[in-house]
């Protein structure tokens, strides 16, 4: 199916909950909604629904105008942050409600919701009610339901939410795995950079209300149109730093210059933006070394994350492995000019470095991975999210 948001807005009395935005999700394809808390990922997604009318525009489906049409009558499974079941169904009614409701058979319903709780690893459980579940089990058991239903429009708001992170990374890679295999178009809204990286396909950048970029992740990712994509889309932050033209390229505070490429007539001002995963403490051809000192180092699952106090501002350098750096202790860090991110003074993207494996390290939040020798309890555990 085809959904088309025209002019889309949303106001409720004064404020403003949606600017007017135009969008297309790609039909039958992954579409991620990528923003703060606030951004307006679930006004969009009601409005999608159905459950709210927009204030302005309108909202087509396969061309037809359904702007004013109720939930009741479109054909969408949801899932929200507050899992919703049927109090006085068990795990395994609740799941296959909607298969009984299309007409399948006995045997039909049965292999489908074995299936679907085998891989939410809800399977222990068919036989119990919700109330007797923790909440992320009740939520698997609402994200199976809305599976089953295979309706051509599925919209999931932030639905790992309330999982441990390691149910959410193995669920991520089964979720993955299921809507490629479906015929739904599916919108899924998330906070994390991360998530959206993962989950692939195409995602939407949002940021207070506003609609900034669309596009197939990957490119919006590495092609961050503004500023305020580029900070939607990292985590870490990316490192963000003031300059100005000069001769040969940017001229950073401190008088250090780097020969970052410029379109001409590039206004005066520009912003810097380095990722993380970009800084280095062992120099490569071509680095300028930007000279520092140490104000705090995390340690984040393999990785450590050093905040650096250097001349040109602050830094946060992403590091493979585990390191100890003593807090005031003088570092040098290292950074490529050609992995430089170029902003003009309205935030506009005026130069993208090319694609290179450094800069898709994933976020803090998903590298954690459990020690060895702790897989084989993984099962146990997970059940008990």
């Amino acid at each position: 199916m085809q959904l088309s948001l025209e002019q889309v807005g949303k106001t409720v009395g004064p404020a403003a909950h949606l600017y007017p935005m135009s969008l297309i999700p790609a039909p039958n394809a992954v579409t991620v909604l990528l923003g703060a808390t606030q951004a307006g990922k679930t006004s969009l997604m009601r409005i999608m629904a159905g459950l709210d009318v927009p204030t302005t525009g309108r909202v087509l489906v396969d061309g037809r105008d359904v702007t004013g049409m109720p939930v009741r009558e479109r054909n969408v499974a949801m899932v929200y942050q507050q899992f919703i079941n049927y109090p006085s169904m068990t795990v395994f009614d609740n799941i296959a409600s909607p298969l009984k409701l299309s007409g399948q058979s006995r045997a039909d319903v049965d292999r489908r919701v074995r299936e679907l709780a085998d891989r939410l690893h809800i399977d222990i459980f068919l036989d119990r009610l919700p109330a007797e579940l923790s909440g992320g089990q009740q939520q698997r058991v609402a994200l199976a339901r809305a599976l089953a239903k295979n309706a051509p429009l599925m919209l999931l708001d932030e639905p790992l939410v309330n999982l441990d992170y390691k149910l959410r990374e193995e669920l991520r890679e089964e979720l993955t795995q299921l809507f490629a295999a479906g015929d739904s178009t599916v919108i899924y809204a998330t906070t994390e950079p991360g998530e959206a990286l993962l989950l692939g396909g195409y995602t939407a950048v949002m940021d207070a209300g506003e609609l900034l970029q669309y596009g197939p992740t990957a490119e919006v990712f590495h092609r961050p149109n503004s500023l305020r994509v580029a900070r939607a889309f990292s985590d870490p932050p990316m490192n963000l730093l003031s300059a100005e033209v000069a001769e040969g390229g940017a001229r950073l505070s401190g008088g250090l210059l780097l020969a970052v490429n410029l379109p001409p007539h590039a206004s005066r001002a520009l912003t810097l933006g380095i990722r993380a995963s970009a800084v280095r403490v062992a120099a490569r051809p071509g680095d300028v070394a930007l000279p520092g000192t140490v104000e705090l180092a995390e340690i984040s699952g393999s990785d450590t994350f050093v905040h650096v106090h250097t001349a040109v501002g602050e830094i946060v350098a992403q590091l493979t492995g585990v390191h100890d750096f003593a807090l005031g202790s003088a570092i040098t860090l290292h950074v490529n000019p050609a992995q430089v991110y170029v902003f003009n003074d309205a935030g506009d993207l005026l130069f993208a470095p090319e694609r290179r494996k450094v800069d898709m390290a994933p976020p803090r939040s998903l590298r954690s991975l459990p020690p060895e020798g702790a897989q084989a309890s993984l099962g146990a555990a997970r059940r008990e999210s």
